[in-house]
């Protein structure tokens, strides 16, 4: 598709549900943390590598197979780190003929646990763009999992003007308060978690996504309801599904005319040859329970019902699979807290040769063998949670015809009201949960009974097929409706339908630049209204903003497709000046180690500085008049170095002073803007006229430096890619546009 065509596709959107063809969809998943990879997922490695990888991965493969889809990608973080697998530093993963992983970077190169990543995510959101304009790609719809993926999302559609659905998988409000009743003080949450950053996002995300996917009504009612914008958002249930062709019934085994995969037989022989190293009595029936080794599992409360009813130690042998693990010391606290406390406890009820602790095991072979497994011992799944959002390994149980037992609170009691093939009790009683295990390993009828419900229903409810039909079916009415998502998300023109079509950028400083002389200037403006459809035009100015917007109304200057103001440190998309996006994205990258207020109290002792009033500080910008008889820019360097603060100061007209972030400038904003768009430097032009302009002026850009220019750039002549025009103002932009051939005028 090429440029032209994606533009009027974003003004007419998908076409209407009473044509008779739709165009196919190109969907965007997003799941920026844990380690993602098509097959032999590492669930359980980490608190990262939990159930929602596997979900993300599932869901894209779905949606790749209905026809209505064209492609989908899923992003997710690339990791080129020694301690973790090759496999993730692979750019792109073909899942299957119309899905794949696509791998971003940001936060650098190694692994790292989900709350370090949140500094990162604007670098996330531009490598996302840029990727997407390399690739030529238009997505019509995006899907963030998790707040994190929640927020690119939510970036990513103000920028493209897309509408986005969001899943959350676990939500911050829960955590917060389930860490705070145990002892967790508000600075440690905020230092180990970024909780409230993560909560801001969840709220943000309820406010603007297109639709909130979740898996069941209790999500609504017990979690998001704690939320101030719960009320604002659309809510929609689809529940999860699973690949039934993987967890296939146990009987089918028993079917003479079935052949059973050859990963599946070589599964089979190494899990029972796992359980003869624990049980005295292999043969017996299995209680099973699969989760990673987390508190809020209360694997601690089904091992102790196991131990505390000798009739159930009599009747099976317990199997725990807690996570992945080649030795206890190396995991975090959590983690090694609950598997020792599972060892003591087995120690401490004398379960040796009655229960099984396996240190690892293969997620896509091994752990539906396993379900089959108990099955054919007539065994039963445990899923002992305190609190279960939904319960995916209670649906992969059902669907292999292991009876289930689970918590009465949450996702479980969609499962057993829709399959009607289990017991639901309150873990937190450990007579309870014991009571109701045994209830289904001494009645016969009722273990049958359970077990086909459960593969019927989980058929009928739960598979990804079915999963993924709805969820189109549900977002189909916002995919498309660009307009509407205008409204509901205030996007206004979004900056990614007008930069995905530009392949040249002219931007110009204002003062003394752009602004002189009024009949060049209205020259200029000619030109630039001539050739917009294919260059873009900005402004890059010392101004703020409201200064700008100022300039612009009294000259009657055409509002800029990107305004960088406030020296560089602030960047804003038009074309509306009522309703300009600011880009995110380089804000949180000039933030880094910038801290004004230590810089302010630095420079109090010099009497030779005084703040500007009319347009002085910005949030990144602290600006003062200095007197030019005095200079003093040594001074003020050493002492901002002695006081070990980054930084850069530009001194302009001999007489104004900028103190911004060490990472901002003009020169850094236009750098980033191509970057981030994808427009190289060949075709960026700039123009300006002193000393705030130098960094901007030089580098691999072409530059024009006006007849009327300050002698503090003078230094720049005689540079190949620096044009010294002899007219002033904008007549000097004008004869370097000639001089470059950059337009035909």
């Amino acid at each position: 598709m090429n440029a032209k065509a994606k533009k009027s596709k974003s003004k007419n959107g998908r076409k209407g549900k009473k044509d008779e063809k739709k165009e196919q969809l190109h969907l965007q998943l997003f799941s920026i943390h844990g380690l993602i990879r098509g097959d032999n997922l590492e669930l359980g490695r980490d608190a990262d590598t939990g159930g929602q990888t596997k979900y993300v991965v599932e869901l894209t493969k779905a949606l790749g197979e209905l026809s209505a889809v064209k492609q989908v990608d899923l992003f997710t973080r690339l990791v080129d780190d020694k301690r973790v697998s090759s496999d993730y530093k692979q750019q792109i993963e073909l899942l299957s003929e119309k899905s794949r992983i696509v791998r971003i970077r940001c936060g650098g190169k190694r692994y790292m646990r989900k709350e370090l990543l949140w500094p990162h995510l604007s670098e996330f959101v531009d490598n996302v763009v840029r990727f997407n304009k390399k690739e030529n790609i238009q997505p019509d719809l995006l899907h963030g999992h998790y707040a994190d993926a929640g927020f690119v999302a939510r970036q990513l559609s103000k920028l493209l003007g897309i509408p986005y659905v969001f899943t959350g998988h676990s939500l911050g409000r829960s955590k917060k308060h389930s860490l705070s009743s145990k002892g967790m003080t508000e600075k440690q949450l905020i230092e180990k978690f970024n909780i409230n950053e993560r909560i801001q996002a969840e709220e943000d995300v309820l406010r603007t996504a297109a639709h909130v996917i979740v898996s069941t009504r209790h999500e609504i009612d017990n979690q998001y309801s704690l939320y101030d914008n719960a009320d604002k958002a659309q809510f929609t249930v689809i529940p999860p599904g699973i690949d039934v062709g993987k967890f296939y019934p146990f009987y089918y085994d028993h079917d003479d005319n079935f052949s059973k995969p050859e990963p599946y037989i070589q599964a089979r022989e190494k899990m029972n040859g796992e359980f003869a190293r624990f049980y005295y009595n292999k043969d017996k029936p299995l209680i099973l329970t699969i989760c990673r080794p987390d508190r809020r599992k209360n694997i601690q409360g089904l091992i102790t019902a196991y131990g505390e009813n000798k009739e159930l130690q009599a009747i099976a042998n317990l199997a725990v699979f807690a996570g992945i693990r080649k030795d206890i010391d190396n995991l975090d606290e959590n983690e090694k807290e609950v598997l020792t406390e599972m060892l003591l406890l087995m120690d401490k009820y004398d379960l040796y040769g009655k229960m099984a602790m396996p240190k690892k095991h293969n997620p896509t072979t091994e752990v539906p063998e396993l379900f089959r497994i108990a099955a054919d011992t007539q065994g039963v799944f445990v899923n002992s949670a305190f609190n279960e959002p939904f319960g995916i390994t209670l649906i992969e149980a059902a669907s292999a015809g292991v009876p289930i037992v689970g918590p009465d609170d949450g996702g479980p009691n969609d499962i057993v009201q829709n399959c009607k093939n289990g017991v639901l009790v309150d873990t937190t009683d450990t007579k309870a949960l014991g009571n109701a295990i045994k209830s289904i390993l001494i009645d016969e009828e009722k273990w049958r009974e359970y077990s086909n419900n459960g593969v019927n229903g989980v058929r009928k409810h739960y598979s990804w097929t079915a999963h993924a039909e709805s969820f189109l079916d549900k977002v189909d009415s916002v995919i498309g409706d660009y307009d509407k998502s205008t409204v509901v998300h205030g996007v206004s023109e979004a900056p990614g339908w007008r930069f995905s079509s530009l392949e040249k950028m002219l931007i110009t400083d204002i003062d003394d630049t752009l602004v002189g002389d009024d009949k060049s200037l209205k020259e200029f403006i000619r030109i630039i209204e001539k050739h917009r459809d294919e260059v873009g035009f900005g402004v890059a100015t010392g101004r703020s903003l409201e200064l700008v917007e100022e300039i612009l109304s009294e000259k009657n200057i055409p509002v800029p497709d990107v305004i960088i103001s406030s020296v560089g440190t602030e960047i804003y998309y038009g074309p509306d000046l009522k309703k300009l996006n600011s880009d995110s994205g380089w804000k949180s990258h000039i933030s880094y180690q910038w801290k004004p207020d230590r810089i302010k109290e630095v420079l109090s002792e010099f009497d030779f500085l005084s703040p500007q009033k009319r347009d002085g500080e910005r949030d990144f910008k602290i600006s003062f008049n200095m007197d030019p008889n005095n200079d003093n820019l040594a001074l003020i360097h050493q002492r901002l170095t002695e006081s070990k603060l980054r930084y850069k100061l530009i001194f302009s007209h001999g007489a104004y002073l900028d103190i911004l972030p060490q990472r901002a400038s003009k020169g850094r904003a236009i750098k980033y803007l191509g970057n981030k768009w994808d427009i190289t430097p060949n075709n960026i032009l700039v123009s300006g006229d002193s000393g705030n302009d130098y960094e901007m002026l030089y580098g691999k850009r072409l530059a024009v430096v006006v007849g009327n220019h300050s002698p503090e750039i003078e230094s720049l002549r005689g540079n190949q890619r620096v044009y010294f025009a002899d007219s002033n103002y904008a007549a000097g932009i004008i004869e370097g546009i000639r001089y470059y051939k950059f337009m035909d005028i």
